[in-house]
């Protein structure tokens, strides 16, 4: 092993000089171009008054085109001082049927070709060859090129680590994916800057997902800590560069739970090299579909609500809307309104007679746009057919009559007397209840949805060509038949039915499968966040028997129980001065409600314990401590977690023990369980589990 490290010391060495010389080449570059722009300007003013307008836009438009030159060089120039620093991760030596010798492959996040010696010294790990480094042990490999199956032998695979240009490891392996590289990758504390690219540690499964590009709507099940997200994301990545010449950033949309998630995951693309792309979320996009004219709780307000109240009517109001036969029910709704919405009858001017068969004909033709489109439409094709058949063009007042007639033929009432109406035709008035004015959360997207089937909705996002959502358990069927109407595009959607903080309103895979056309769904089962100790505590609050636990071994999970809450707060005063001591970078401090969360936060303020309080307008992730609830924590990851309050007067419902499966699941190394009196029986079987 010491003479493969001496070799690929010397490969490394070799590397770096000529990434060196090309950045010596590209400093030259902007140096120059940085002096042509300068001298262009001078010249732009100091001759302004002897020019003509042709020439200064001439002018103008090469110092342009020199500055677009320039960026690309810099974006370049940023590219190759990240591979300086860290080149590539992997090599394998591959030799081609045919061939009389392999060639090394090396493997890293960017591209690099030399041009002075015509030599791909790196490629990227989207790259098609590339796919072989993840999906073969030493032995007979193939992978998809452009031009076919190029098939052959791996001889040769190692896996290195270089970190600030120092090649730290080496290993030479014919496994997969190298377990103790994983393994040690696992192990470390968690980045300052949230999530990170995983190029290193793709494992096969997860490989096959990432290039799977025939799909059109590919629907990943992931149990807790399977990367789903971060694997989404560098899917993301590899159809940007699968299809560069039609696909760009600006074409992909993400869906995303909060602006803390969005911010906590925002660093990936960047890494990996690509534009951030826009990112939104379900409620945000309700206000653009529905033009800002309603108020409505947020789906935050909704979940708190349930967590602090125990209505059975709200519960049976949430249940009832996201069911799939709700869905069918407004669609039938729907054409019941839109069989009422217009009674033709027969209009003349003069002698041309306009029958009422061929309004009401043309009127259906139109559904699905708003009224006064509709309108305009009818007007149009009259006119049209009177011109056809009596060889006549009517007078402008004859055209305001015909309007007028149409408008009058037309039976509309606003969308909120449909969308109320619909419970009375359903006989259920009792499942609309607004709060002062405001729409209950789970009335919102069926109200879109009816407002698509009446009136149509101008789509505020129309050039996407790829969707992803994230967190798709927590969207109903009626949710993914707004999106499907919305977005006919590319899907990517991404979740785990285990993990819903919401219950009542939670769909699987499955049924977002039947909700969506041509959809394709993937698991992912085995667990990578969490040592084998905490997933074990966590499965035994929620078994899963799909989950496959990773085996990296750590602290069993401390449970303690105390009699007083000021008893708990101590215990959590310690655990926070022990984590500062720690090479750990973050611990989140998990509450059941948002009210809950409120009251410890400032109880440790008051402690002098300096933390962050995440709430529903909370805008981005940070380390160091976090006071949270369950929900908010959803997608997140923390070295250490404790949670709080595990009383049975606190948590005891179904919706609280997925609350406390996800709680658990955020911790990578170290969870702690904290009780007041008596403990849940939620985790009774935990503590059980753990003592036996």
């Amino acid at each position: 092993m010491t003479s493969a490290k001496n070799e690929e010391q010397s490969r490394l060495a070799s590397c770096q000089d000529s990434i060196r010389r090309m950045l010596h080449t590209i400093d030259a570059r902007l140096s120059s171009y940085s002096q042509e722009i300068q001298t262009r300007k001078e010249y732009l003013w100091e001759a302004r008054r002897d020019m003509d307008h042709i020439e200064k836009i001439s002018v103008r438009q090469s110092i342009e085109q020199s500055l677009d030159s320039a960026e690309v060089i810099k974006a370049q120039h940023q590219k190759l001082v990240k591979l300086l620093r860290s080149p590539y991760f992997g090599r394998f030596d591959f030799i081609k049927v045919g061939a009389c010798e392999s060639i090394p492959v090396y493997v890293g996040v960017h591209h690099c070709y030399d041009e002075d010696t015509r030599h791909t010294l790196i490629y990227d790990w989207r790259a098609p060859i590339s796919s072989l480094f993840y999906d073969f042990e030493s032995g007979p490999a193939h992978y998809q090129s452009p031009k076919g199956v190029i098939e052959g032998q791996i001889t040769l695979k190692r896996q290195f680590r270089i970190q600030d240009g120092e090649l730290e490891f080496v290993i030479e392996s014919g496994v997969n994916i190298v377990d103790d590289v994983l393994q040690e990758e696992l192990s470390r504390a968690s980045d300052d800057e949230g999530m990170k690219q995983i190029v290193a540690t793709i494992q096969r499964d997860q490989n096959a997902i990432i290039r799977n590009d025939d799909a059109h709507t590919l629907i990943i099940q992931g149990v807790a800590g399977s990367g789903k997200t971060s694997i989404a994301l560098h899917r993301i990545a590899y159809l940007l560069y699968r299809f560069k010449d039609t696909l760009s950033s600006d074409d992909i949309l993400i869906i995303s739970p909060n602006r803390v998630f969005s911010d906590y995951v925002g660093n990936v693309l960047p890494e990996l090299g690509e534009e951030q792309v826009s990112e939104v979320g379900m409620d945000d996009l309700a206000v653009e579909l529905l033009d800002h004219q309603y108020r409505f709780q947020t789906f935050f307000e909704q979940t708190t609500q349930l967590l602090e109240k125990n209505d059975e009517a709200l519960r049976l109001r949430i249940t009832t809307k996201a069911s799939t036969d709700f869905l069918r029910q407004i669609d039938k709704f729907a054409g019941e309104v839109e069989k009422r919405s217009f009674v033709a009858v027969q209009w003349r001017t003069g002698r041309k007679i306009v029958p009422d068969w061929f309004f009401a004909e043309t009127w259906t033709k139109h559904r699905g746009v708003p009224v006064t489109e509709r309108i305009a439409q009818v007007v149009k094709a009259t006119e049209s057919q009177i011109g056809i058949h009596y060889n006549y063009d009517l007078r402008t007042d004859e055209r305001q009559a015909l309007r007028e007639a149409i408008r009058g033929m037309v039976r509309k009432s606003t969308l909120r007397q449909a969308y109320q109406e619909l419970f009375n035709w359903l006989g259920q008035p009792e499942l609309f209840k607004p709060v002062g004015g405001k729409l209950e959360y789970a009335d919102v997207f069926p109200l879109i949805y009816l407002k698509m089937r009446l009136e149509g909705v101008k789509n505020p996002r129309p050039r996407v060509k790829h969707l992803l959502i994230d967190e798709m358990q927590d969207y109903t069927p009626v949710h993914y038949a707004v999106l499907g109407k919305l977005f006919s595009c590319r899907k990517t959607i991404l979740g785990d039915a285990t993990q819903s903080v919401n219950p009542y309103t939670s769909s699987s895979a499955g049924q977002i499968q039947q909700s969506l056309a041509s959809a394709t769904q993937v698991k992912l089962t085995k667990s990578y966040r969490s040592t084998w100790e905490i997933m074990q505590f966590a499965l035994a609050i929620s078994p899963n028997p799909e989950l496959e636990a990773m085996k990296r071994h750590g602290e069993q999970p401390q449970v303690r129980v105390f009699k007083r809450p000021v008893q708990m707060i101590e215990r959590i005063v310690a655990e926070v001065t022990d984590f500062h001591s720690s090479d750990h970078h973050s611990l989140a401090i998990i509450s059941k409600t948002q009210r809950q969360a409120s009251r410890l936060h400032k109880s440790l303020h008051e402690k002098g314990i300096e933390t962050r309080l995440l709430d529903a307008t909370s805008a981005g992730f940070s380390t160091g401590v976090i006071v949270c609830t369950a929900h908010l924590a959803k997608g997140l990851e923390f070295d250490r977690v404790i949670i709080t309050d595990v009383s049975n007067n606190t948590f005891y419902s179904e919706m609280d023990r997925n609350l406390l499966y996800v709680a658990c699941t955020r911790a990578m190394h170290r969870l702690a369980v904290y009780a007041v009196g008596d403990i849940s029986p939620l985790i009774a079987d935990a503590v059980s589990h753990q003592i036996h």
